[in-house]
């Protein structure tokens, strides 16, 4: 396939990773008003499902490292978890953060005064299973999004079922299949996106250039730092997730 034109420095996406969590405790209102402030052009977010059923955004499997308490998120319901501190591992002034549903973080990317894009990614394993899925393009559809338009919404996943079956619910998102260690087996045929890690791409910076020769854009996660953002421009990287996204943004914007 052709490869993909090279974008100057001001086309590049810059997607806040957890929102502004370098600045606020990840995956909190106030990380996520943050980046909106910042000029993220998109807000990034892991999503879960509780005990009852509902999506809310929370990386790891477990609450230890993000909140003061103890359990797996797939087997607490949102009350017990909303009773949680997820503020205050970051400091004393972010005491009293609740769990972010993903719907509320929906609802403030679509309030923004200008375009916010969602980047959702759906953590896998999981005793969720497909549910997780399930729950996420039955939101998604509630608000009109589901099926792509203006693509404000996109979803990723290292796991290949994944994908699968988000192409079967909604066959209209964009789709990103992510890359951790190394080039994974052939990708989802409707994926569109690829995207390595930072340390893979300083590792193997030719292969930004081999995923783009076969038609597909390229993001990279998670890019803090200026002398690596000055790298995925080189490579012609098309989006920037990174934990400080004011930062990045002027960045780019003063190239």
């Amino acid at each position: 396939m052709t490869q993909l034109p090279r974008l100057t420095a001001r086309d590049v996406r810059v997607v806040a990773h957890r929102g502004a969590s370098f600045e606020h405790p990840e995956h909190t209102l106030a990380a996520y008003r943050q980046a909106i402030a910042d000029g993220a052009d998109a807000l990034e977010c892991d999503v879960r499902l509780t005990a009852d059923g509902r999506l809310v955004c929370v990386h790891d499997r477990r609450v230890e490292r993000t909140s003061d308490g103890r359990g797996v998120v797939s087997a607490m319901t949102y009350e017990e978890l909303a009773a949680l501190d997820f503020g205050g591992w970051k400091g004393e002034a972010h005491r009293g953060a609740q769990v972010l549903l993903f719907e509320d973080l929906l609802k403030e990317a679509l309030a923004a005064d200008r375009p916010v894009g969602l980047a959702v990614e759906t953590k896998h394993p999981t005793r969720a299973g497909g549910r997780l899925e399930a729950e996420l393009v039955r939101v998604l559809k509630d608000h009109g999004l589901a099926d792509g338009a203006g693509g404000r919404v996109e979803v990723m996943s290292f796991s290949r079922n994944a994908l699968v079956r988000l192409n079967r619910l909604a066959p209209g998102l964009p789709a990103v299949y992510l890359i951790e260690r190394a080039v994974r087996p052939p990708r989802p045929p409707f994926a569109g996106h690829a995207g390595p890690g930072i340390d893979l791409v300083r590792q193997d910076p030719g292969l930004v250039g081999r995923l783009k020769a076969k038609g597909l854009r390229v993001r990279v996660w998670t890019v803090d730092e200026i002398e690596d953002v000055e790298l995925c421009l080189r490579l012609g990287v098309d989006t920037l997730i990174t934990n400080r996204p004011r930062q990045v943004r002027e960045y780019l914007d003063s190239l």
